[in-house]
């Protein structure tokens, strides 16, 4: 009998054990359980907006793969540094990710204190898609095409306008790189968001918005503005009859805009590979590829590495382009 106790509290002690070590690998950030609870991904701009369309539609597959919840979070403010400054300060437990544009580039030449150093106090996940930028004006103003806007700004310097999601958003950067090259002036208007700018634009209150083809689309269709060209070296398939800037004889003036995943600095190498996988996964599906085409989306799926190293280049782009246009710092 006391054999037959002896084992038994063994056994009992094996199976306890042999739990305690189950939930703790499920609890453990790195654990077979993750992911346990939801994923928050922050959107840097307001709904509607590209960032916005492409993260629901990236965070939607990627619940799908992963079997758990992810859950938009809308954070816009200072073009983007809001969100992303939430991002970098949030626990790095991988269930925080922001999903940033290249403007996550300019922070450290355009602002004092955007709220986060991009290289120190983020983890790069994944790449994820590249969109072109397409110059839009509203139907009052005289220019058809992108030669005629320049000429019509140098007419009448500081009466033209143009609309942007915040100091350093690229819609923003695009313009002061215009005005650069071009040596004309246009007064810039900030918003809250590209959404703000481009409703800012089809109610008259500006003039010009340099903005994604996949927002442009819905204003395009229904006639509410006018575009003058797509700041690309060849024609896209999504504006096939909208010239490009080097067409219009500019030459520098392209500005395409990708977007990137990052979760907060220190976030377990394990979960980043994990996130970085499956959204390259999620990047590659038929039918994601097929809804970005259609919204003008061009898929770039790329590692941690790939965004770490894309990041490096641009903020020593946009830097350049931020002194060489004489911005002070926000």
């Amino acid at each position: 009998m006391r054999s037959i106790h002896r084992n038994t509290c063994t056994a009992l002690a094996v199976f306890s054990l042999t739990l305690f070590c189950l939930n703790a690998a499920a609890q453990a950030p790195g654990g077979r359980g993750y992911p346990a609870k939801p994923i928050r991904l922050v959107v840097p701009f307001p709904a509607g907006a590209s960032s916005d369309i492409v993260g629901r539609l990236l965070g939607q597959k990627l619940a799908e793969q992963m079997g758990a919840q992810v859950i938009a979070d809308n954070r816009s403010g200072a073009g983007g540094n809001l969100g992303i400054a939430l991002t970098a300060k949030a626990p790095p437990d991988g269930y925080t990710m922001v999903i940033a544009t290249a403007s996550i580039a300019v922070s450290a030449s355009l602002y004092t204190n955007p709220g986060y150093d991009a290289l120190k106090d983020l983890a790069p996940v994944a790449r994820l898609t590249s969109i072109p930028n397409v110059l839009l004006v509203h139907p009052s103003v005289p220019a058809k095409t992108l030669r005629e806007f320049i000429e019509l700004a140098r007419k009448n310097p500081g009466k033209l306008n143009f609309g942007s999601g915040g100091a350093g958003t690229t819609n923003h950067l695009a313009n002061e790189l215009l005005k650069h090259i071009e040596k004309i002036n246009i007064v810039h208007v900030p918003y809250k968001g590209v959404t703000q700018a481009v409703t800012a634009m089809v109610t008259g209150e500006v003039d010009e918005v340099v903005m994604p083809v996949s927002t442009a689309l819905v204003q395009l269709r229904a006639g509410r503005v006018r575009a003058l060209a797509v700041l690309t070296d060849q024609r896209i398939a999504a504006l096939p009859d909208v010239p490009t800037s080097k067409e219009a004889g500019i030459a520098g003036f392209t500005m395409p805009l990708w977007y990137g995943m990052f979760a907060p600095a220190g976030t377990p190498q394990d979960i980043v590979a994990r996130l970085s996988r499956e959204l390259v996964k999620t990047l590659e599906a038929a039918d994601v590829r097929e809804r970005l085409n259609a919204l003008g989306v061009d898929s770039w799926p790329g590692t941690a590495e790939d965004l770490r190293e894309l990041l490096r280049i641009d903020i020593e782009r946009y830097g350049t382009i931020v002194r060489s246009a004489g911005l002070p710092k926000q």
